[in-house]
């Protein structure tokens, strides 16, 4: 979502930090071009405006000119600067607030098609997943049609009990009846999904607050789409002149809006944004960390997002298989699919390489690449078509039997081809990291800078990486980069 923002924020303090000095005319200009690109990413204005005021008198301080890398402090202040606008120079807040007597009441208000009954099916499984708690969904949206069955699907996907449905019911009677049922049925919390509308009216608003008389919700949640940009500020600032509002979940996080309405939420309203809806799965749920949404708009990744994620979704037991084969040097064709759905799992290609530092430039030399994530799946099913041998043995896999994986996997023989060179030359840097560990490996990838260390890091990330190797392996692929599971399965050829 930040992309946009982050290569034009990127390119103004690119000018900055190739200076030895700075003049404060030099700071003035620059703080110009950043007030420019909040704006285009639809940063509301006097968040803006009280953005620049405060980096600017920071930034043309003695302080800052005559530093021995004025540059570099700048982009320290612009840093600082959006971690206050998000909030997180504040004490952080819970995700969820579980401190009260059980049934703990969430209620979720919204407009309608913001995600808010899948948002909470998604709050209800991270509730299960990670707090242990018994939940209970209840639909309370008796006007859209199919509310309560579609709440009924995803708790059903989810794990997680659902009040069963009573026809001719008005919200604040399920209302009492869920908050019955979840304190005969020793029930943690409950969730209850209220109504949305199109827009704001006064019908919405009634019954909302009505709900919230009688569940007296511990956390009261405004489910509001990114994508809808300025307008979702307007939605939170409404809501919440009517509602006791806790907090704000912010959905479609992975779309391609501007990403001004997660940056304005915070400073207009005073709400904390608490979760980040981060794609339609039911697990596509993430805390908001105003730190690391910072560091990824600047460029500087998101290394402790990766690492949970890789420690949610990877299996540490194939993962410790594949890497004692890989001291060895022995890396088949199974451990390569392996690493393809573990890729998968994290959320492609494109969501790890969004998380690591100093991808922005990387990213520009991609740009022609195919980063259909479609890729890897068609590189998994060319392994699959293959026998158990040909996995472990690619050698033997000439001509008549690259026909018939072709065949078998629905593509042709030049993708097999490249296949079967991508895992040859992972399999080389493997044998190279098993001579000389990581200075094999360093050397075999033209002199890779050291990297974050691959102790609790996911697969394929232990080592750094040089964008120049890019331009010499596009076809073959990337070679894996040394890590506690192996490597990243290779970048697609270049159209």
């Amino acid at each position: 979502m930040f992309e946009a923002l982050g290569e034009k924020l990127g390119g103004v303090f690119d000018t900055l930090t190739g200076r030895g000095s700075l003049s404060e005319k030099d700071v003035r200009a620059a703080m110009r071009d950043v007030r420019v690109a909040l704006l285009e990413a639809d940063v509301a204005l006097p968040v803006v405006k009280d953005f620049i005021d405060k980096a600017q008198s920071e930034a043309v301080g003695d302080k800052v000119l005559r530093s021995v890398t004025p540059g570099q402090q700048v982009v320290k202040i612009v840093h600082d600067g959006l971690v206050t606008m998000l909030g997180g120079d504040e004490e952080p807040a819970p995700w969820i607030n579980l401190h009260a007597a059980p049934p703990v009441a969430v209620l979720m208000a919204g407009l309608q098609g913001s995600g808010k009954t899948t948002t909470a099916a998604k709050i209800a499984l991270r509730l299960k997943k990670r707090e242990n708690k018994k939940t209970l969904l209840a639909s309370l949206d008796t006007r859209r049609p199919a509310a309560m069955e579609q709440l009924a699907q995803l708790g059903a996907q989810a794990g997680v009990d659902v009040l069963p449905i009573v026809a001719g019911q008005t919200a604040v009677d399920i209302a009492k009846r869920a908050m019955n049922a979840a304190r005969l049925g020793g029930y943690d919390v409950v969730i209850l999904d209220t109504a949305g509308r199109t827009s704001i009216d006064e019908d919405l608003m009634s019954e909302a607050a009505a709900i919230a008389a009688v569940a007296k919700p511990t956390e009261t949640l405004l489910v509001a789409d990114a994508l809808t940009g300025q307008d979702a500020v307007e939605t939170a600032r409404r809501f919440n002149d009517r509602l006791p509002l806790t907090g704000l979940v912010l959905t479609r996080m992975d779309g391609d809006a501007r990403g001004g309405a997660a940056l304005s939420m915070r400073a207009v309203t005073g709400l904390p944004v608490k979760l980040l809806g981060v794609s339609e799965k039911l697990d596509g749920l993430d805390e908001f960390d105003a730190k690391r949404i910072a560091g990824r708009i600047l460029g500087q990744g998101d290394v402790v997002s990766l690492v949970e994620k890789a420690a949610e979704t990877l299996d540490a037991e194939k993962a410790e298989k594949i890497a004692a084969k890989m001291k060895k040097g022995a890396f088949d064709l199974e451990d390569l699919a392996e690493q393809l759905r573990q890729l998968q799992k994290m959320g492609g290609m494109q969501s790890i390489l969004g998380m690591l530092p100093g991808m922005g430039k990387i990213k520009k030399q991609m740009a022609g690449m195919d980063m259909d994530e479609a890729i890897f799946k068609r590189q998994e099913a060319i392994i699959s078509s293959m026998t158990r041998e040909e996995r472990a043995k690619p050698a033997i896999i000439k001509a008549s039997r690259k026909k018939r994986i072709a065949a078998g996997s629905g593509t042709d023989v030049p993708q097999v081809n490249q296949l079967l060179k991508m895992h040859k030359q992972m399999a080389g840097m493997m044998k190279k990291m098993g001579r000389g560990g990581r200075k094999g490996m360093m050397s075999a990838l033209g002199g890779l800078g050291a990297g974050m260390g691959s102790g609790g890091m996911p697969p394929g990330m232990g080592g750094g990486m040089d964008p120049n190797a890019l331009k010499n392996l596009e076809g073959g692929g990337l070679p894996g980069l040394p890590g506690a599971g192996g490597g990243l399965p290779g970048l697609p050829k270049k159209k």
